[in-house]
């Protein structure tokens, strides 16, 4: 062990015991040392004696003694540590009152949830939690050309992976005819009207801030315009559209639509309806319905709270607090479907859960714990600074999770064989991790291994190499196998330590590694990489999605009996 090594030992050793009533344990230095110099976690073995040999010596010592020792070459230890007030969860909501606040998280079901949708629900249920309040799902539904039972049914998955609750489950579609109702008041306030004009000269009319001959009809042909909608009108030919403001600088007040016709079928209507709502319409009678205080929303909605308050004062109906937040995108991993849809489409990804993809699927399928999602998020608060997190970021948080829980395997990839001579013993037990009692498993053996080729290369004759958990080797030949004899007793501080796997019951697996998909907007070719490797057979006694650190390699994911998906480092 080098003096640095035992330095740091013994400095934790002794301020874990100072602040102890003068005893320390074993254990509690190792999770110290680990947690610092995570390098020494595949050296647990070779490391313990000497911490057990420090632990004991300043257990044996006086409070005195070991304060005046901290004095001399560790006074940082009793340096007073600066009081950091950390607030725990989001910034205090405007106007909240506690036991009174409603949030409401209304995903649309016309794609595979994503981040950002996680974002969303999140943000939208710990304000809730932090206030005792309630939190209203509502599938924003009202768009049947574009929304499918798969996708309704995708998200309430990936909600329930992440574990987000929610007091209140409810459709956009449930309150069709309170729409209408209000859709008609609106009209025979002289507050919406029919517009019949041609998409393009709509468009145009917005453009240069110009009403249309259509806004000037009174309200007996707006009520037979509206009739001939539910009846007469052929999709494209009629929509209703909010009275705002032409001559307005933000253009979503240029009297946006309220309804429209879709002659499709509803996932769960069917062809019940064929007049439908738009979002902004809908969102701002269901909040207002559904008794949400506080209505959060994407920084890109920013320009729609105008609208959203001006329909609701038209109506006389109660408003929500708004506010908002940023997108959240890492970066070269685009949340939009109309990237993501393509590259299915043309087989450039595997799926809606292929591991290189920001959705919820991909993300759990790749190793990324719902707790550690949710950490990630709520350390970024409610900015609304434009959020293009490197994928890293996510992996700190998750890391923290994993390794307490991964079971620690063998893996060699690109393999060398390796015969050792007068093994004394047929099998050996391995801890399954280097500080958690998980347990340990038998690896039987025989003599014939498979060790890496990176590892192989380093090996001369007449060198020493440690077989980890295993014991050490005297290398005897280099050819295309290696060959040497097993050695009972000898230095292991300064000799190469790695990894192996016994060739008898070895199992063959493919590893998938994610990288990242889009490098300066284009598609990387090299996205996904694949090798085989081999694994010791405890691999297949566990369970499918099962977290794994194969030694020296990384966190892996078991995808199934023949296949992981590498995590991250």
């Amino acid at each position: 062990m080098n003096d640095d090594l035992r330095k740091d030992i013994r400095k934790f050793a002794l301020q874990n015991a100072f602040e102890h009533e003068g005893q320390t344990q074993d254990k509690i230095v190792l999770s110290k040392i680990l947690g610092t110099k995570p390098e020494y976690r595949t050296k647990v073995k070779e490391i313990i004696g000497d911490i057990s040999e420090i632990v004991a010596s300043i257990n044996q010592i006086s409070i005195e003694d070991q304060r005046k020792e901290i004095e001399e070459n560790f006074p940082e230890i009793l340096k007073p540590k600066e009081k950091i007030v950390q607030r725990e969860g989001l910034p205090p909501l405007e106007g909240a009152i506690q036991g009174k606040v409603v949030t409401r998280f209304p995903p649309e079901p016309n794609g595979y949830p994503h981040i950002g949708h996680g974002k969303a629900a999140i943000i939208n249920s710990e304000y809730a939690k932090m206030y005792g309040g309630k939190c209203i799902l509502r599938m924003d539904d009202t768009n049947p050309e574009a929304e499918r039972m798969e996708y309704h049914a995708a998200i309430k998955v990936g909600l329930d992976w992440l574990g987000v609750k929610f007091d209140v489950i409810k459709n956009t579609s449930d309150d069709m005819e309170l729409f209408y109702e209000k859709g008609m008041e609106l009209i025979n306030s002289g507050k919406a009207y029919i517009c019949t004009c041609k998409r393009d000269t709509i468009s145009k009319n917005r453009r240069e801030r110009r009403a249309c001959k259509c806004s000037l009809g009174d309200i007996k042909q707006n009520n037979q315009g509206w009739k001939k909608m539910f009846e007469k009108f052929k999709p494209g030919e009629a929509i209703v559209r909010f009275r705002g403001d032409m001559k307005s600088d933000n253009a979503v007040m240029r009297d946006p639509v309220l309804f429209r016709i879709i002659d499709e079928k509803h996932y769960t209507l069917g062809e019940k309806y064929r007049v439908w709502p738009s979002y902004d319409f809908a969102v701002a009678i269901e909040d207002s319905n559904d008794g949400i205080t506080h209505a959060f929303r994407s920084k890109e909605f920013e320009l729609r709270k105008d609208l959203i308050n001006e329909i609701l004062d038209s109506l006389g109906m109660r408003k929500p607090y708004q506010d908002f937040f940023s997108r959240l995108e890492f970066k070269g991993m685009p949340i939009s479907k109309r990237i993501l849809k393509p590259l299915i489409e043309e087989g450039k990804v595997s799926w809606y859960d292929d591991p290189r993809l920001p959705t919820l699927e991909a993300l759990r399928r790749r190793g990324i714990k719902a707790e550690a999602i949710k950490k990630f998020i709520l350390s970024l608060g409610l900015t609304k600074a434009n959020t293009l997190a490197p994928f890293d970021a996510l992996e700190s948080f998750n890391r923290k999770f994993v390794d307490a829980d991964s079971i620690r395997l063998f893996m060699v990839q690109k393999p060398k064989k390796l015969h050792v001579n007068n093994i004394p013993f047929s099998s050996v037990e391995i801890p399954n991790h280097p500080v958690k009692d998980m347990g340990k498993r038998t690896i039987e053996i025989d003599g014939d291994f498979l060790i890496s080729e990176e590892d192989a290369q380093n090996l001369k004759e007449g060198s020493r190499l440690r077989l980890l958990g295993l014991g050490n080797v005297a290398i005897k030949t280099i050819n295309n196998e290696l060959e040497g004899d097993f050695v009972e007793n000898g230095d292991i501080s300064n000799i190469q330590k790695i990894h192996w796997v016994p060739q008898k019951n070895l199992h063959s697996i493919k590893i998938l590694v994610p990288n990242q998909l889009f490098i300066n907007d284009e598609f990387n070719e090299n996205s996904l990489e694949e090798f085989e490797a081999y694994v010791e057979p405890h691999y297949l006694k566990l369970k499918e999605g099962e977290e794994i650190q194969f030694v020296r390699f990384g966190y892996c994911r078991k995808d199934s009996q023949n296949q992981a998906i590498f995590t991250h480092k």
